[in-house]
């Protein structure tokens, strides 16, 4: 079973460190819960793994992410990755990443992200809907670790203040940025959570109101 998806999520965070981030793969791994990079294989390529907890069982995958291309210029990534369990079920989705940084406000961006995902066995079972439902409920978590990753970095030099206009005032310019602290991420994804949130919607939908 294919699905695509095409999202869009501003950002209250400039496009210079949103594109720093995104090229640290491993830190943008340690952005989605029960995500990590476990081992690099050569330029651009490594292995993974991550996890889904859905009561006292843990389901881990396996697979590899590899970066197809990077474009600087455009603040553009390629991706692909794909993984399987133990279980014989298998995924994998190619993934164009984009930071899109906003004319009117340079502390402001947009990631904005096309993927097609396929996926195998058990899991496909659920259907196009429900994955696209899963699929939000988990990019959700994600931009947010995502964003507060990201602001957690270091402000780009361009965003100082003009030093024209902070001649006379030595001191306030060698004031450091605000600091913010990296967000703490879940070991695992909460399946439990997202098949509660499932279930409500689906629940809403067959009454034909919103709960």
């Amino acid at each position: 079973m294919e699905v695509k998806l095409d999202k869009q999520y501003p950002l209250d965070v400039d496009a210079e460190r949103a594109w720093t981030l995104l090229n640290d793969l491993k830190a943008v791994a340690g952005c989605m819960p029960g995500a990590q990079i476990t081992e690099q294989l050569g330029e651009g390529s490594y292995k993974g793994a991550i996890k889904i907890k859905v009561g006292p069982a843990v389901a881990q995958f396996a697979g590899q992410v590899d970066v197809l291309e990077t474009v600087p210029a455009e603040r553009k990534m390629v991706m692909r990755g794909k993984g399987a369990d133990k279980g014989g079920s298998s995924a994998s989705m190619d993934l164009t990443a984009v930071i899109v940084a906003d004319p009117a406000n340079p502390a402001h961006c947009v990631l904005n992200g096309s993927a097609s995902v396929i996926v195998n066995g058990k899991f496909a079972q659920f259907g196009g809907r429900m994955m696209v439902q899963v699929s939000d409920m988990i990019l959700a978590q994600f931009v947010e670790n995502f964003r507060q990753t990201a602001l957690s970095l270091p402000a780009p030099a361009s965003a100082a203040p003009a030093a024209s206009a902070t001649a006379d005032r030595p001191t306030a310019e060698a004031a450091p940025a605000a600091s913010h602290a990296a967000p703490k991420v879940a070991s695992e994804l909460n399946g439990l959570a997202i098949f509660w949130a499932l279930l409500k919607n689906w629940v809403s939908s067959l009454f034909g109101k919103r709960t």
